[in-house]
C-alpha cells in the first residue's frame, strides 16, 4: 500500500518537460523591422494557424536562439463595441426642413445613424456644431425602386457635444414623399471608423454558379478557422446599382452536426438624383461560425436575383477578426513561431498578463507555413498524465477505495 501511494504521488509530481522545437509539426519565421523604437513586434495570425493548431491556439510556442520567447494576443475590436444612443433636442419644422440637436456621446465619434420613421424619400442634410459647419450629406430611401437606404451622416472624427441638423427635402420625381418631424425617431452613434474592427480573409471563393434566379458560391472552411463576416468584392469597372438579399449557410462535414445560417442585404447606389450625387456601399455580412470549429465545414453563399441580371462578382470572402502575436521587440528581432502539438497546455506568461495594448508596435512579417524538419513525435517522452488525463482520477479513486477497505477491515477487527 505503502509503496502504490509513493507511486501514485511521483506520477502526479513528475514536471512535464518543457517543450522544445522539435515537438511541432510546423513552423513560420517571424521577422521585425530592425530600428523602429518600438516597444512590441506583432504579427498577423492566418488561417493556415488556426487550422494547424490545437484548440484556442493553446500549443503557440515562441523561440529565439533555442529560447523560448513569451508573447501575447491580441483581437481587434473596436474601443466602443456598440453603437450608443445620441439623444434628440429642440426638434422642429422651420420652413419646409426639419431642424434638431444631438447629444453626442463623451468620446471621438465619426458617424451618425439618423433613425427616421419615412419611405421613399431625398432629403439633404446639413450638420454643424455652433457656429462650424461639419458637412452636407444626402439620405434617402429608394426602397420603392429596390435600391436601399441610406440615413448615415459621415464626419471626420469629431468630439462636439451638441450637434445640430437640419433636414431638407429635395424634390425627386421617384421620390414623392418627404421627411416630417414626426419622421425623427431618435439617432446612434457607431464606433469611431478609426476604431472599428479589422479584418483578415480566412477563405475565399471565385466561383460562381446560377441556381434559377440565385448565384450560388461554396467555400471549404478548413476546422478552427473563425469567421465573422462575408464580405463581397465586384468586378472593377462596374457600375450596377443594387440591393440583393444574401443567405449564408454553414454545414459542418461531421456527422450529426446542425447547419448555420444567416441573411443579409448588399447594396451599392451611385447616381443622381434631384441635383443631388447619391452614394452608398455596403458588401458585407455579419456572419459568426460556431459549428465548425473542431471540424470542417462548407458555407454556401447565395445571392437572390429575382428578375434582375446576375451581378459582377468578382470574389466573396469569408473574413475573421484580425488575431496578433506580439513579442517584447527588445528580446528577439527574428524568432521562429511553432505549432502542432495539440497536447500542450495553454502556456503561461508574466509579458501576457502586463502586455500593454496602447504601447508602440512594429508590424512583423510571417513567412508561408512550413513543416517542421526537426519534428518528431513526443508521447512516449510525456508523462503518464500528460498523456492520459483520465490515469490521474483512476489512480486517485484507486487510492481512496483501497484506503476505505483497509479502514473498513481494521474496523472490523477491533474488539468489541
Amino acid at each position: 500500500m505503502k509503496w502504490f501511494a509513493a507511486g501514485l504521488v511521483l506520477l502526479v509530481a513528475a514536471p512535464a518537460p518543457s517543450p522544445q522545437p522539435s515537438d511541432f509539426r510546423y513552423q513560420r519565421q517571424l521577422t521585425a523591422p530592425s530600428a523602429t523604437g518600438a516597444d512590441q513586434a506583432c504579427a498577423v495570425l492566418d488561417s493556415d494557424v488556426f487550422a494547424h493548431a490545437a484548440p484556442a491556439l493553446r500549443d503557440l510556442r515562441l523561440f529565439a536562439a533555442g529560447h523560448e520567447v513569451p508573447y501575447a494576443t491580441t483581437v481587434s475590436e473596436p474601443a466602443t463595441p456598440e453603437a450608443e444612443p445620441a439623444r434628440v433636442l429642440n426638434l422642429a419644422a422651420r420652413g419646409s426642413s426639419i431642424v434638431f440637436d444631438l447629444v453626442m456621446p463623451g468620446h471621438p465619434y465619426t458617424e451618425i445613424e439618423l433613425n427616421l420613421d419615412a419611405k421613399d424619400f431625398l432629403a439633404a442634410a446639413k450638420v454643424s456644431a455652433g457656429s462650424e459647419e461639419l458637412g452636407s450629406y444626402t439620405i434617402f430611401d429608394l426602397s420603392g425602386q429596390h435600391l436601399g437606404r441610406n440615413t448615415t451622416l459621415h464626419l471626420q472624427e469629431s468630439t462636439f457635444p451638441i450637434l445640430h441638423v437640419e433636414l431638407t427635402p429635395i424634390p425627386s420625381q421617384g421620390n414623392p414623399h418627404a421627411v416630417t418631424s414626426g419622421s425623427v425617431r431618435g439617432a446612434t452613434i457607431p464606433p469611431s471608423r478609426e476604431e472599428q474592427t479589422l479584418y483578415a480573409i480566412a477563405a475565399r471563393s471565385t466561383n460562381f454558379t446560377q441556381r434559377g434566379r440565385r448565384t450560388v458560391t461554396t467555400i471549404a472552411l478548413p476546422p478552427q478557422v473563425p469567421v465573422e463576416r462575408v464580405r463581397f468584392q465586384m468586378q472593377p469597372g462596374k457600375t450596377v446599382n443594387f440591393a440583393r438579399a444574401v443567405k449564408v449557410t454553414a454545414r459542418a462535414t461531421e456527422e450529426g452536426s446542425r447547419s448555420e445560417s444567416a441573411t443579409g442585404e448588399i447594396l451599392r447606389v451611385k447616381m443622381t438624383r434631384g441635383g443631388r450625387e447619391i452614394e452608398d456601399e455596403d458588401l458585407s455580412i455579419p456572419f459568426t461560425i460556431g459549428a465548425n470549429l473542431q471540424s470542417p465545414a462548407t458555407v454556401e453563399v447565395a445571392v437572390e436575383n429575382g428578375d434582375d441580371q446576375p451581378l459582377p462578382i468578382a470574389a466573396v470572402n469569408l473574413e475573421m477578426r484580425e488575431r496578433k502575436l506580439c513579442w517584447q521587440a527588445s528580446v528577439a528581432s527574428s524568432p521562429v513561431l511553432y505549432y502542432g502539438d495539440k497536447t500542450l497546455p495553454a502556456p503561461v506568461y508574466d509579458y501576457a498578463r502586463i502586455f500593454p495594448v496602447s504601447g508602440r508596435q512594429a508590424e512583423a512579417t510571417i513567412r508561408a507555413e512550413e513543416r517542421n524538419v526537426l519534428f518528431h513525435q513526443t508521447q512516449a517522452k510525456r508523462p503518464l498524465t500528460d498523456r492520459y488525463p483520465q490515469l490521474l482520477w483512476l489512480a486517485l479513486i484507486g487510492v481512496v477505495g483501497t484506503l476505505g477497505l483497509v479502514a473498513l477491515r481494521s474496523a472490523m477487527k477491533l474488539p468489541k
